[in-house]
């Protein structure tokens, strides 16, 4: 079925157009007529025609700028012009708008059945194009799903990294230079943190990830590895080798809206974490800065710039088991952090033939690696280690052993809570002494954030968590507090005031000062009297 627009101002020519092209090619073709300019662009509009027969001359818009109109939203249309005027200026300016053919009336039958002809075979060839493009953007979207899986994998388990390299980054069209990585974590609900039912969610998550898909690549130009267990990771290539604060606030409301909206499409609970920007040799980088954004915050989105005590790359180890030891040590996890103690102990006898020398060395070198951790993460200062071989070789049997490594284990696991503690207590303090400097003039929390280096999201988290009320709370108890040393100058008016508290309308200002002291300003100034 061809779609043919007819548009000429003369009833007598569209008659005749219109009986040439049904009585040579009936049922093929569905046909639509207009006389006038504007009529030819509102039909064109909604009949979207394959084909169109357009006049020069028309009442109001002529052909060529009806032509123009049309191909601003559709420039599949084929047109063929068909005018009384044979002037020069129309058929080059027909020419350069890529119409098919200049006829000029009056025009021969035979002529218009083969520049039909014509105009349909380059309407089928058109289709068969779009057809073919089809297909291949299907098989494409077959490939490259696993193209993304393959580059990822490669960056994070693969040795032979470098050898396909440049064959990923062609096949996917890659350009930047740089990226980070940002892994999302998915189960069934969350609990301190940490996302239940990671072994079944897993299950499920295979029918929603192309799901998952899809909207990651709404919201980010990234490749999507393939489900991992309850993780799933995305590459997010990056022009630059660096981020600035408001770019990276950027990124962390964009991924909050992503986890958002995956949350809703997929009726799970989902956390994200985010590295940082890496050269293409070193993302495995930003993929244990990801991880370590996810285990050392309970937020549902972390960048790990926004951990207070995160600014350095966090060890890789290769043992599952150990891992867990360091990261639940790290964490203060006693229940976890005893468990693994317990299964670190088990290995051990079993594979240390006995030797309770070889437990001694296993169990050192293991206390010495949550140090290395502990230190490399800002959370402790480097302690002495003279008396371990003192202490280890007082440890004649396992149970003393034992007991001695959890003993440690724990020194170290306390030490790094309160260092923590501290440097989020140092994060507060440098905010609360900005907003006590600064409560005169205009304060959001957004600036105060940038001024302490913390996602606006993070800082507003993390305010709470330490002083135990929201920053505009604070903000306007500091305020509050300046307003009641003022008004007891009786040099200020209450203006005067209300301005050097920071607010801007003395309105405003008398509202939030009797809803806080219980009386207006004025009240409170003759209560002093």
């Amino acid at each position: 079925m061809y779609r043919i627009m007819l548009a000429d101002d003369e009833g007598i020519m569209l008659e005749a157009l219109k009986n040439i092209i049904t009585s040579n090619f009936g049922d093929e073709c569905e046909i639509a007529t207009a006389k006038t300019g504007r009529a030819v662009v509102e039909l064109a509009e909604s009949f979207r025609p394959d084909i169109a027969f357009m006049d020069i001359q028309m009442p109001g818009i002529n052909g060529i700028q009806a032509i123009k109109e049309i191909q601003k939203y559709n420039q599949n249309t084929i047109f063929i012009v068909i005018s009384a005027y044979d002037k020069f200026s129309y058929a080059k300016e027909a020419i350069n708008l890529g119409v098919l053919e200049y006829l000029t009336k009056p025009v021969n039958k035979r002529v218009v059945i083969d520049v039909c002809m014509k105009a349909m075979r380059k309407v089928d060839e058109a289709r068969q194009k779009r057809s073919d493009d089809l297909k291949i953007r299907e098989k494409l979207e077959t490939v490259v799903p696993i193209l993304e899986s393959g580059y990822l994998y490669n960056i994070l388990l693969a040795d032979s990294f470098h050898n396909y390299n440049d064959n990923y980054r062609q096949f996917l069209v890659i350009e930047e230079k740089y990226g980070f990585m940002i892994v999302l974590e998915f189960g069934d609900s969350e609990e301190n943190g940490v996302l239940t039912n990671a072994v079944g969610i897993s299950v499920r998550a295979e029918k929603f990830y192309p799901q998952l898909r899809e909207i990651a690549k709404e919201f980010f130009h990234c490749l999507v590895g393939p489900v991992m267990g309850n993780r799933v990771v995305l590459l997010v290539p990056y022009e630059k080798n660096f981020i600035d604060y408001d770019e990276r606030v950027h990124i962390l409301t964009k991924t909050r809206n992503m986890v958002y909206k995956l949350e809703t499409r997929t009726d799970s609970r989902f956390r994200a974490g985010i590295g940082r920007i890496k050269e293409e040799d070193n993302l495995r980088e930003s993929y244990s800065e990801a991880l370590q954004a996810l285990r050392e915050a309970d937020s549902h989105v972390v960048h790990v710039n926004d951990i207070p005590t995160g600014r350095e790359e966090e060890e890789d180890y290769p043992e599952e088991l150990e891992s867990r030891y360091l990261r639940n040590a790290m964490k203060r996890d006693i229940a976890g952090t005893s468990e693994c103690v317990d299964k670190i102990f088990e290995w051990m006898e079993s594979h240390c033939g006995g030797s309770i020398e070889e437990m001694q060395i296993r169990a050192l070198e293991l206390l010495i690696k949550l140090e290395q951790k502990a230190f490399a993460s800002g959370r402790m200062r480097s302690r002495q280690k003279k008396h371990y071989i003192q202490e280890l070789r007082s440890c004649t049997d396992r149970q003393l052993l034992k007991k001695w490594f959890w003993e440690q284990t724990r020194d170290i696991s306390r030490s790094v809570e309160e260092n923590r503690e501290r440097q989020s207590e140092s994060v507060m303090e440098k905010a609360k002494a900005y907003i006590r400097e600064n409560f005169q003039k205009e304060l959001t929390l957004d600036e105060v954030s940038k001024i302490v280096d913390i996602s606006p999201y993070y800082f507003s988290k993390l305010f709470k968590q330490e002083t135990g009320e929201n920053f505009i709370e604070y903000l306007t108890k500091v305020r509050m507090k300046n307003a009641e040393i003022l008004l007891r100058d009786s040099h200020y008016s209450i203006k005067e005031v209300c301005i050097m508290s920071g607010y801007g309308d003395p309105n405003y200002f008398s509202r939030i000062f009797k809803k806080y002291e219980g009386v207006t300003p004025s009240e409170y100034r003759e209560r002093l009297g």
